[in-house]
């Protein structure tokens, strides 16, 4: 794997330069507004105890606000690219700073400030020559926290088109490529220690020097503010009309957007990575024009978006369906029916609707699947269940679909036998769903045909040419290879096929007379 890493860095050696550069301002420039912020907001709580509890409260609840959840928040007010990111990684800075900065100067032995006081100085003096020279070391450890998070966190930014090393770390989840992975976490960590580096050095200089170093940041500061707005505006009143956001998924995988770009000709089209969870968001709110999404996602009818039709075929099919460790049926045959309760009973329209229950009507996914079941008839009661009774663990990803589509199975497990059940939902992508099925952490969760295909089996472009995006075809393949693999079974496909398509907004689209890609790409040709 070593050579495989060396050999990725070298032939990717421009754009790793780009994403460490990125990473450098983001944390870099969090770092600075942060001091700038949060310094003389710890100096002022120290004048104002009063205060401190509240300020201090609210910094640790900024703490605790799940990273991508505060950059989908922001993108409304700043739109997507470094801007939300660098407020982000500024608010995640507070903390460690502002109780440093406090515990720093309160640490000051009160004998010492009287004798300053004795000498006549002022409090400003006593602050600036006394206070902070002898807090320093307390205030440059909460600085070094803060900036070895940042570097962390700023691995998100490329969620919200900012950039980073992220891109390539997200890009190997989603892939389910270790070395791509790899190939961000190591500079990512390296940048981590570096910085950590530096700012030890600098606790070392004398008064005189801090005092320069200091005096450059306050310029350094304004300038790199200018750097991340200034050019932001001038670039969206300058760019194309059209300018997309993808997922790391589509971007990368063969079968999505380097398909697309070869079959229908966008590569004209700009775009930027965004996390699947915020693509809808951004392009209902104008930030962009073009998406990628999943053709039964309740946001499209949600949102009044448009999918352009694939008619060149260029996509394939992603029909769903559990996939499985078959020594859970071999313990548990009574379960094989049990599943197969919804085979062929979702077609597209039915699973949008549930889709967009959720997604739009914020209801729980357990009760739109309750209701769904009851509809059908597939409904019974819970079981009691014996002391000792086995569990089947039942995995999801990290959309509103699966979770759904496990509480349906959950109910009729619960419902039809006598196994108790136990849910781990929001797993995350495809490559954490499935290495927890691998390993037993898991017991089944639910997968689409086109997803194994393109990103556990990766077969080579003969065997896709033979297969010709066929369901039946691509079916029988995963279920076979699979089972010879990794010896993971697939049972029957549940009707509908939430196929990777690309969204514009419904109203733009029929201003600019795009129904379909190749529409789309005739447009961006012209």
């Amino acid at each position: 794997m070593l050579v495989d890493l060396f050999n990725f860095w070298h032939t990717q050696a421009a754009k790793l330069g780009q994403q460490t550069v990125q990473h450098l301002r983001l944390v870099a420039g969090a770092l600075l507004l942060g001091v700038a912020v949060a310094g003389p907001l710890g100096v002022w709580l120290t004048r104002h105890p009063r205060w401190r509890g509240l300020v201090l409260g609210a910094a640790g609840v900024l703490q605790t606000v799940p990273s991508i959840a505060l950059l989908g928040f922001l993108i409304p007010f700043l739109g997507i690219g470094a801007r939300p990111a660098l407020v982000a990684l500024l608010l995640y800075s507070l903390l460690p700073i502002i109780r440093n900065t406090v515990a720093g100067i309160e640490g000051v032995p009160p004998a010492v400030v009287e004798a300053a006081r004795g000498l006549g100085f002022t409090d400003g003096q006593v602050l600036r020559k006394v206070q902070l020279p002898l807090a320093l070391p307390v205030i440059m450890a909460g600085i070094r926290t803060a900036t070895v998070i940042n570097v962390g966190v700023a691995t998100l930014a490329a969620y919200v088109a900012a950039g980073g090393l992220g891109e390539f770390i997200f890009e190997g989840i989603s892939l389910n490529n270790p070395v791509m992975l790899l190939a961000g976490a190591i500079p990512s960590a390296g940048l981590a220690l570096a910085f950590d580096a530096g700012l030890g050095a600098l606790e070392k200089l004398s008064a005189r020097q801090l005092r320069r170093v200091g005096q450059a940041l306050l310029v350094a500061l304004p300038l790199g503010a200018l750097a991340y707005w200034w050019p932001a505006g001038g670039a969206a009143a300058a760019r194309p009309t059209l300018h997309a956001a993808f997922s790391p998924e589509f971007i990368k995988r063969a079968d999505c957007l380097p398909g697309l770009s070869h079959r229908y000709g966008l590569g004209q089209l700009p775009y930027d990575m965004l996390a699947p969870a915020l693509v809808y968001e951004a392009l209902r709110d104008g930030h962009v024009e073009v998406i990628d999404g999943y053709s039964t996602d309740g946001r499209i009818r949600a949102y009044g978006l448009r999918v352009l039709r694939d008619d060149r075929h260029a996509l394939p099919p992603y029909y769903c369906a559990p996939v499985l460790r078959p020594a859970l049926l071999r313990a548990h045959p009574e379960l094989g029916p049990v599943l197969d309760q919804l085979s062929g009973q979702l077609p597209d329209s039915a699973m949008t609707l549930l889709n967009y229950q959720v997604d739009y009507l914020h209801r729980d996914p357990q009760a739109v699947a309750l209701a769904w079941l009851r509809r059908r008839g597939l409904y019974r009661a819970p079981r009691p269940l014996r002391p000792g009774a086995p569990v089947v663990r039942l995995g999801s990803k990290i959309f509103a679909e699966q979770y759904i589509l496990i509480e349906m199975y959950a109910a009729l497990i619960r419902g039809n036998t006598d196994l108790a059940v136990e849910t781990k939902t929001g797993l995350g992508g495809t490559t954490i769903c499935f290495e927890a099925l691998r390993g037993g952490s898991i017991d089944m969760y639910p997968e689409y045909t086109g997803t194994g295909l393109q990103v556990l089996l990766q077969p080579s472009a003969a065997v896709l040419d033979s297969l010709g995006g066929r369901p039946d075809a691509v079916y029988q393949y995963v279920q076979r290879e699979f089972g010879r693999r990794y010896g993971l079974a697939w049972r029957a496909p549940l009707g509908f096929n939430n196929a990777y398509c690309l969204l514009m907004r419904g109203e733009q689209a029929r201003e600019l007379s795009i129904t379909d890609i190749s529409g789309l790409g005739r447009y961006l040709g012209r």
